[in-house]
């Protein structure tokens, strides 16, 4: 019987991953005159970002200022951050779930200030009884430490919850810590090949939450 609900939050709660990929190619568009390849910037979505920097600085043959760019990056994405909206579908979903006693939980590979900031903004802080983030754990998804201390917050089993995901690394993370775990893509992951444990779905409405709690 399904007795908690646990969250990503980039690009699962709140669609930041589209905003961060289209800073990512302008700037390096702008600076080194490279196409960053949607592909590449996925591999880094729910995880630590070196993967995207190695890919880069493999593709142009050089290494990069990697603080100072980030710096850039994030003075970017701060001048644009309020046209941030809450993905269709969550709010409904989340008030649900709510409203039928389950605890919420969100695992994330952000710092805790960045993911408390933006729920407080979007007014969903009170949902949510237990939060992990990168400051918690050693290892970040795709490592299922991030859900196993969730479970272990929550004092449930893997079986008695399910993980709600938008990328790969998410969805290997969740499914490796045996939490059964439901896909749904957004606009940068939804080219990505999923684990096919994981159910992948087109909208938050289409998580059966009524038949798992009857299961």
């Amino acid at each position: 019987m399904l007795k908690a609900v646990i969250f990503d939050f980039d690009g699962t709660i709140v669609d930041t991953e589209s905003l961060w990929y289209e800073i990512y190619f302008e700037y390096f568009k702008q600076h080194y005159q490279y196409e960053l390849p949607l592909e590449l910037f996925a591999k880094g979505i729910g995880t630590a970002n070196d993967a995207i920097f190695q890919g880069i600085e493999h593709d142009l043959g050089i290494r990069l200022d990697r603080r100072e760019i980030r710096k850039d990056l994030i003075r970017r994405f701060e001048n644009r951050e309020g046209f941030l909206e809450i993905r269709q579908g969550v709010l409904p979903f989340i008030r649900e779930a709510h409203e039928k006693g389950l605890p919420l939980a969100i695992a994330t590979s952000s710092g805790r200030d960045w993911v408390e900031k933006h729920l407080k903004r979007f007014r969903l802080d009170a949902y949510f009884s237990v939060i992990k983030t990168k400051d918690d754990v050693r290892e970040v998804k795709p490592d299922p430490e991030l859900y196993l201390r969730v479970l272990e917050a929550l004092r449930l089993k893997p079986e008695e919850a399910v993980a709600i995901e938008d990328s790969v690394n998410g969805s290997t993370a969740a499914l490796r810590a045996g939490i059964p775990c439901y896909i749904i893509p957004n606009r940068v992951t939804k080219g990505s090949r999923f684990p096919e444990q994981a159910v992948v779905l087109d909208d938050f409405c289409r998580i059966p939450l009524a038949d798992l709690l009857d299961a």
